[in-house]
This record gives structure tokens, sequence and C-alpha cells, in this order.
């Protein structure tokens, strides 16, 4: 098993990649600390793991507040005995990002609110940024580990909507880069995930929404290559899994030189694009 004897803190892990890969990494042999603003979801993934074989343990946290994180690295190395994994995952979307039809609402980026930046910058980065913080002590005591921070294809190109999400994710990229160079030292690895496809629709549902469990592709309806705009054409949908063994991967003895890098998961091509379509294009937005 890849994290046999590990001990893994994932934030946001009460949905979505945060959950997906909580039961990933206990069936790699890690203790997981399952690190939610909401304490039930967080429970339910407990049980999850649980039920799955695994051991790991519900902590409550708003990673927009530093003492919370803090309290939430506190209580796992008093269950756990140590730390080996941190993984900044939970992120929100910026408001404007949410479609309609989800319940969002529209704006124009200059009726953005401070208030409105100031959460998805304490959430996306901040948040982060307090993670890897409260990490670094209980890293350095065990030897070295890693720090893994969820970023977003957003950070590296533009989607409609959302350039403040897309702000404090090219911002936790930044973060990653520059943490690699003074960790390193320690034996400490920083890396960022970048998902492109693959994620889970409750991103952008209201708090407290039914956890979803698949991908935007996968609830889609049934799936047809030949019409995805995914210029990859596979015979199944991507899902949260394969994101969430791209993180296994990078937090794991298999990238044990790899630090200080931003990499794309599940893009599928699409990060590839040039700026106009072509004709044999398949799946083009014309074709949509």
């Amino acid at each position: 098993m890849k994290l046999e004897g590990k001990v893994a803190i994932i934030t946001g892990a009460g949905s979505g990649l945060g959950r997906e890969s909580s039961r990933l990494f206990a069936a790699e042999g890690a203790k997981v600390a399952v690190v939610d603003i909401d304490a039930e979801r967080a429970a339910q993934t407990v049980e999850l793991v649980e039920k799955d074989g695994g051991t790991a343990l519900a902590v409550t946290a708003d990673v927009s507040v530093e003492e919370q994180v803090q309290a939430a690295v506190t209580t796992t190395v008093e269950r756990f005995g140590k730390l080996d994994i941190m993984w900044a995952n939970a992120g929100i979307v910026s408001r404007g990002g949410v479609p309609s039809v989800l319940g969002g609402e529209q704006i124009e980026f200059q009726d953005v609110t401070d208030a409105d930046w100031q959460q998805v910058l304490g959430v996306n980065l901040s948040g982060v940024f307090y993670s890897a913080k409260a990490a670094v002590p209980a890293l350095r005591a065990n030897g070295g580990g890693t720090i893994l921070a969820t970023s977003s294809a957003a950070s590296l190109v533009a989607y409609h909507g959302i350039a403040m999400y897309s702000a404090t994710k090219a911002g936790v990229n930044g973060l990653v880069r520059g943490l690699s160079l003074d960790l390193g030292r320690y034996g400490i690895r920083v890396n960022a995930l970048c998902p492109t496809h693959g994620m889970s629709p409750n991103f952008l549902m209201p708090p407290g929404s039914p956890v979803v469990g698949q991908s935007y592709e996968e609830v889609a309806g049934p799936w047809d290559p030949s019409i995805s705009p995914i210029p990859l054409k596979l015979r199944r949908p991507p899902s949260l899994l394969d994101n969430a063994r791209v993180a296994l991967f990078l937090v794991s003895d298999d990238s044990q030189y790899i630090s200080g890098q931003c990499l794309p998961a599940t893009d599928g091509g699409t990060l590839s694009r040039v700026a106009m379509w072509f004709p044999e294009d398949k799946g083009s937005p014309g074709d949509l």
C-alpha cells in the first residue's frame, strides 16, 4: 500500500474530491483526519472510510480561520501521533460563478463586493496558507512530509464569471512554488493539483446540499465521447477518482523528488487547445 503508516489531513473532505480521496488514502494505508466546515458531512465521510475498513477522524473547522486550522492539526497529532501529509483541499467558487439553474446569482464584476472578495480569498488562498503554516512544525518534527494544495485549471486559463476564484487559485500556485524552496531543507515537499474535469457538482451547489459523489460529467447523463469537448475520447467520463489518484501520486513516495509543481489533472488534452476551433475538432461548441 502506498501510504502504509502515514497520517494525512484532508480539508474540505466532507464531499467531492476530499471525500473520494479520504477513502482512497485510507484504503492505501493512511490514517485520515477528515476536516470540513460541515460536521455532518465530515462524520459521513468517516463512516464511509470505516465501513471500508480504514481509520479516520472527523474534525470540524473553517479553513479561513487560522486558529481552527491549527486546532485541527493539534487534534490530529494528538490522536494519531504525527503528521505526514497536509492536503489543503477546501475551496469555494466566487459569487457569480454558480449557474442560475443551481441557485446562483449572475452578477457583473463591477458589482462584486469586498465581502465577496474576502470570502473567496479567505477560503481559497488564506486557507492554504493557514494549513501549510499549521502543518510545518508537525512535519518537521516528523522528519519531513508533504503539503498538497488543490488549485484549479482556472489558475492556468480563463473561465467566464470566476475571475476572483481564478486569482486565488493562481495565488495558490505561487505560494506552492515559493514554499517548495523554503521548506525543502526540512524534507518537506509542496505541490498543487490543478483539476480540469472530473470534479464534483457539489462545488457549485448551496451549502448543505446532498453529497452527489460523482463528477459533473458523470451526472450529466449517458456518456457520449463523440460530443464531449474533451479531446481525449475514452469510453467513460472523467471521475472524482481520476483526480484522487493523481493526488495519491503527489503525496506518496512515488513522487518523492517532485516539489514546487502545479500539476494539471484529468485535462484530457483540454488545456492544449488553441484559441480557434477547426472542423476536425469533434465536440466543438458548434457541435453541442
